[in-house]
């Protein structure tokens, strides 16, 4: 996977995105070959989110990094994380969808925030791995997410559940939960990273309940959002017009801020504990 050059200017970033994006939305998927881009970083407006923390160690006790002062980030999540271009239902960006710009989505909003704290650009790798979603129990993850594992991400922040189908049965809830911990278990193996799960953005009690155990037995950080999907001017369609409902109904630029906020806010109040 290619890597951009450094940026000279400060507060630029070094996003580095999968070469193969399986992107997807609300009401159906969508491939789109990734790139690698930079982008300079937003200054933006900071909005309480709702998030909380769990203790930010493993099982086996062994020290996370410190997540102000990673180097390196990994994003995996579906399309509210990255969609490529899809003009057949008007979407043409290339980053999360639906915020307006790419410097507006959380991925961007996040990084650029973690920068500033430090004044120092992070490398980061952004994911679409809606294939796992959609087949969690089949899914073979130490081959489809090689590339990643072998990242050596120190700050994971992981961003799914919308598109798993409905957990409608105990066996169900179950696979998830082991196919989770088995992904989870494999971004932790050599490098420990500070791990951030948030929930559901359209909430969904079963599925952030196996979200929010999974993050709590690899020692991560769990962020609840569930209150921000039920804010109508979290939505794009609160902002703009879309040609297509399924778009509309991701966070807009609103919404976007709002969960990088809750992951800030998360991150902040753990690191807050263990200075304490």
């Amino acid at each position: 996977m290619k890597r951009c050059p450094a940026l000279k200017a400060p507060l630029r970033l070094r996003i580095q995105i999968g070469a193969l994006l399986s992107c997807v939305f609300l009401f159906g998927g969508l491939g789109s070959a990734g790139k690698a881009y930079a982008q300079e970083a937003a200054t933006p407006a900071r909005k309480a989110g709702t998030a909380s923390a769990t203790p930010q160690s493993d099982a086996k006790g062994k020290t996370e990094s410190n997540p102000l002062e990673t180097r390196k980030i990994l994003f995996l999540g579906n399309s509210i994380t990255l969609h490529g271009p899809a003009p057949a239902i008007g979407w043409l960006g290339n980053w999360g969808m639906a915020a307006s710009a790419q410097e507006k989505d959380f991925v961007h909003l996040v990084t650029s925030s973690l920068s500033r704290a430090t004044g120092t650009a992070r490398e980061v790798m952004v994911k679409n791995i809606a294939d796992f979603e959609r087949q969690y129990a089949t899914c073979d993850v130490d081959e489809k997410l090689k590339d990643q594992f072998a990242f050596g991400a120190d700050l994971v922040i992981l961003a799914i559940g919308e598109n798993v189908p409905n957990l409608d049965s105990e066996e169900a809830k179950s696979r998830f939960g082991n196919s989770l911990m088995k992904l989870l278990r494999g971004l932790k193996a050599d490098h420990h990273p500070t791990i951030v799960v948030r929930s559901c953005f359209w909430p969904n009690q079963a599925k952030d309940q196996i979200l929010k155990q999974a993050c709590q037995e690899v020692g991560g950080i769990f962020v609840d959002i569930g209150s921000l999907g039920k804010d109508e001017s979290n939505y794009a369609r609160s902002e703009r017009k879309f040609a297509h409902g399924g778009v509309a109904a991701h966070p807009g630029d609103q919404g976007m801020q709002a969960i990088a906020d809750a992951i800030l806010d998360a991150i902040n109040n753990q690191r807050g504990k263990e200075t304490e």
